[in-house]
């Protein structure tokens, strides 16, 4: 049960979901009071997806540009991919960005039905190091709250999220494991798992 949640919260967060290798950026006055607005807005967003009754690819088409709208998608893709990112060309990087934008809106999409009926509540915020964690909590029907650790950072340029923690599972380690195993299991080849990335359901 505690897995299946996890999982049903990482998708959450994937979806109105991007820490990855950035140059230096210009320092911006992101505080707590717009780390929290930035979740809560991403929440209300996921939420209303929810509960829109949209299903197919109208729901993953929603979800796709949440993500797009709240996390910092490019950074979140080249650190899913991991080292294998220092090898590929730009065209690459930009293919596989938009491959797995897309893969993981349909991937965590298909189960967002479950999420009919939670709630998520945004208890605050502090400063990390460069970046401001936003704590949430998920109610879920039928089981107990749980904590949702949001990262957020203005290192793009923009307020956007990169990462989440739920319960103790980090969302960017769990997807660059799996990516890892898709690649592995390509030989390397990056445009084989582009490819794949975009047909998978």
């Amino acid at each position: 049960m505690r897995s299946d949640r996890r999982q049903l919260i990482l998708g959450a967060g994937a979806t109105v979901l991007t820490v990855g290798v950035l140059g230096p950026q210009p320092a911006l006055a992101l505080n707590d009071a717009q780390a929290r607005a930035l979740i809560s807005r991403a929440v209300n967003d996921v939420n209303a997806a929810i509960d829109s009754g949209r299903t197919g690819p109208a729901l993953y088409a929603q979800f796709e540009a949440i993500f797009t709208k709240y996390a910092d998608v490019p950074t979140i893709a080249r650190s899913a991919l991991g080292v294998a990112s220092r090898r590929a060309s730009s065209a690459q990087m930009a293919a596989f960005t938009t491959a797995f934008r897309g893969y993981i809106s349909r991937k965590y999409g298909q189960r967002f039905r479950e999420f009919i009926g939670a709630r998520f509540e945004v208890e605050g915020a502090r400063k990390v190091k460069t970046f401001y964690e936003v704590k949430t909590v998920a109610h879920l029907r039928g089981q107990a709250p749980f904590e949702a650790l949001w990262h957020v950072s203005d290192r793009s340029g923009k307020n956007l999220f990169f990462n989440i923690i739920i319960e103790g599972v980090n969302m960017l380690a769990a997807e660059r494991t799996e990516l890892g195993a898709m690649l592995d299991a390509r030989r390397g080849n990056l445009d084989a798992l582009i490819a794949d990335l975009k047909r998978a359901s």
